[in-house]
């Protein structure tokens, strides 16, 4: 492996063990809801969860307006970019990305799970929103840094997804 694929597999690595660790702590101590919770209460318990997570794909929704507004990129055909406003352009599609399946997810999760299972869905919203801020943070600093939060946030999604699945054919 050369150096970038090293930093990429280190960061890949270190972000899914500290999510998996955060999402166990987390998720005993975060909101839920109680055992006898109907599925209408558990669906508007995720979605106020998923409207706070929305807020990375929000940020950096006006971060790209502002450096637009405020730049000789104000027309975005006319490639006048700069790297930080290319950077933090491709944070906003892999946010929006992985947003759709943490989305899907944890409305899968809280139509499966019983009330107090619910911080599960509390602690990835929180988990997905420091993860984005790494992803998008990583990225400015050195593209290959952006694999903690990416690895972090599509792992997270692919245990959202698998804890779904599981629930529900159990």
């Amino acid at each position: 492996m050369n150096r970038e694929q090293k930093l990429v597999a280190i960061g890949a690595t270190s972000g899914v063990v500290l999510m998996i660790g955060a999402l166990v702590g987390l998720s005993g101590v975060m909101p839920s809801l109680s055992i006898t919770a109907d599925a209408g209460d558990r669906l508007a318990f995720a979605a106020k969860w998923l409207a706070l997570a929305a807020a990375p794909v929000f940020l950096a929704i006006i971060a790209v307006g502002n450096a637009r507004f405020f730049s000789e990129a104000i027309d975005p055909t006319a490639g006048r970019e700069s790297q930080a406003m290319i950077v933090n352009g491709r944070v906003v599609d892999n946010n929006l990305q992985q947003y759709v399946l943490l989305f899907a997810a944890t409305m899968a999760l809280a139509a499966t799970a019983n009330g107090t299972q619910l911080g599960l869905v509390s602690a990835a919203s929180v988990i997905f929103i420091v993860s984005r801020f790494a992803f998008w943070i990583g990225y400015r600093i050195e593209p290959v840094y952006r694999a903690f939060g990416f690895a972090s946030t599509a792992y997270l999604n692919i245990i959202l997804f698998g804890t779904a699945i599981w629930l529900a054919w159990r």
